[in-house]
């Protein structure tokens, strides 16, 4: 009989050998199928594999050839193997070879998408072949055991939330932009939280890194054009003459009131509010480009009570603060009108839809 080989870790979980091994990518595509045939899913050991994931983790490898990272791949081997130690000394007897028929079906319980992105990159850079993947084999004991596994390995995992995947990211030039300026207004540096996405009522925190993220988005969108130390620049003067313009911002500053009582009575301080007013940013420094600054000292009359009933329907859904993009859509019409803007057609018809509804 024929047998793949190789060097490998053997381990035990829950009384039941599992062997840890390196596979070289080339013979990624080779060794682990991907299901392909449409099963009922009571029928599948894993979920469809989304195709629209594979082109980014596929750019993700090829782009970053010095530095990408991938964790093991978890795999089902539906035959007996023969494992055979290096040396009958106790020290090594965990270290060997691994020998699997090459009749052996290799089912993918964990990876599927990273075994197809392999393949796609290593058709733009073959030399990836040369690398390796650690694998972790486990003994196959039939369909429900396989869909037990799929379940176990996914239980507790948890997505990172927006803003620690932002304070982490190096690739992504964006994040370092929102990073450097949160560091050089004073504001946004002592009252963000660079790791939570929800603030809670008793933190002294009064932005989240994300929502910092998506305004200053909002409000560069048009400008990638620039040179990223113009942008930072622009954005700088942009979220500084914001602060200089809304009246409860600055009693924070002067302790004259806390971050619960800002972030429990007053909207300027959540997500949506930051959006729009990047958003209406944008437009009016389009509109002005050399004094948009004295356009936005309109929004200093704002109220931004929770109270206000303006904002019901438009920024709060029974009370509750939504940041849901039709929101900051209609936040920021009430801003740009504020600032004698017109409303460009995606906001219009945000516009016209909420005026209907409220009819």
């Amino acid at each position: 009989m024929d047998f793949y080989s190789f060097p490998t870790v053997r381990g035990v979980q829950s009384g039941r050998e599992y062997f840890v091994t390196m596979c070289p990518l080339r013979l990624v595509p080779r060794l682990f199928t991907i299901e392909k045939k449409i099963m009922p899913p009571e029928l599948r050991a894993q979920r469809v594999i989304n195709k629209s994931r594979i082109p980014s983790i596929c750019s993700y490898i090829v782009n970053n050839p010095k530095n990408y990272v991938f964790p093991s791949m978890v795999v089902s081997i539906d035959s007996e193997v023969e494992f055979t130690p290096f040396s009958d000394d106790v020290t090594h007897f965990n270290l060997g070879t691994l020998k699997i028929p090459i009749s052996a079906k290799l089912v993918i319980n964990d990876g599927q998408h990273r075994r197809a992105a392999i393949e796609e990159a290593l058709k733009q850079n073959p030399s990836l072949g040369n690398e390796s993947i650690s694998v972790v084999f486990f003994i196959d004991w039939g369909l429900k055991h396989s869909q037990q596994m799929f379940a176990d390995l996914n239980r507790y995992a948890v997505r990172p939330n927006k803003s620690i995947s932002i304070l982490f990211d190096y690739r992504d030039p964006f994040s370092r932009l929102t990073l450097d300026i949160i560091n050089e207004i004073k504001f946004f540096h002592d009252y963000t939280d660079l790791e939570k996405t929800d603030i809670s009522s008793i933190s002294t925190k009064i932005f989240a890194l994300s929502g910092i993220f998506f305004a200053t988005k909002e409000l560069l969108n048009d400008k990638k054009k620039l040179m990223s130390e113009e942008r930072k620049k622009l954005a700088v003067s942009f979220w500084g003459e914001v602060f200089l313009n809304i009246e409860e911002w600055q009693q924070i500053e002067r302790n004259l009131i806390s971050p619960f009582e800002l972030r429990n009575n007053f909207i300027c301080s959540h997500t949506v509010a930051l959006m729009a007013l990047g958003r209406a940013g944008r437009s009016l420094i389009n509109e002005y480009p050399e004094n948009w600054n004295d356009h936005l000292s309109k929004i200093s009359s704002m109220n931004w009570h929770r109270n206000n009933l303006q904002w019901e329907g438009r920024v709060t859904i029974r009370g509750k603060i939504s940041n849901s993009r039709n929101n900051v859509l209609l936040l920021c019409n009430v801003i740009k009108r504020k600032l004698g803007l017109n409303l460009n057609e995606e906001e219009q018809g945000a516009e016209s839809a909420f005026v209907k509804d409220e009819q």
